[in-house]
């Protein structure tokens, strides 16, 4: 939409890629919970080993990067000539992609380590719940970081969130006994 060159024939095109998305996005969010609920299945039967789990779900697919060797090589040489940056604790200088990516190999695994355990102590819908809420956190932290806009669709996203959680965590039936007692309808009654 931020090409000068579009016309009003990009409209629908555009409008059938954004389908495209959230289609690929709503498979694989089935997809992630039917994993789910096969892993649950599996930690029944063979008991619950989430090193194991993790290992085999991060190193199966990695023939599959054979097929991007020459984008990842690319990529390599853009991230060396980005500007240097020099990390604040242990003083050492080197690209700043490369601190990033860095950063975010460490943190995907201390995230990634962390469900794979909850998988074998909770149920997949907690998980996923788990999941959606480290999600929405990276989200906002990202909006926040790089001083993006946070629009109406944002909120409704934040709002649909935030219900999703508390229907989830069933707060409205332990507030109602709470709610009664604070209007004075729980009060014995004095004789």
């Amino acid at each position: 939409a931020s090409d000068s060159s579009s016309n009003e024939e990009d409209g629908p095109q555009a409008f059938l890629w954004w389908l495209l998305g959230i289609a690929a996005l709503t498979f694989a969010l089935l997809m992630s919970a039917r994993m789910g609920i096969f892993q649950e299945t599996l930690y029944k039967r063979f008991g619950k080993h989430s090193k194991e789990a993790l290992f085999y779900n991060h190193a199966l697919p990695l023939p599959g990067f054979l097929l991007l060797v020459p984008n990842i090589y690319q990529h390599a040489v853009l991230f060396s000539q980005s500007e240097l940056f020099q990390v604040p604790v242990i003083g050492l200088t080197l690209p700043i992609m490369w601190f990033y990516l860095l950063m975010n190999v460490i943190t995907q695994y201390v995230c990634i380590r962390g469900v794979f355990i909850l998988t074998t102590e909770c149920t997949s819908l907690t998980v996923t719940l788990v999941v959606t809420l480290r999600k929405f956190v990276s989200l906002i932290f990202s909006i926040l970081y790089f001083r993006n806009p946070f629009t109406g669709w944002h909120w409704l996203g934040t709002a649909f969130v935030f219900v999703g959680t508390l229907m989830y965590t069933e707060l409205w039936h332990s507030l109602g006994p709470l709610v009664a007692r604070c209007r004075g309808q729980g009060r014995p009654k004095e004789q």
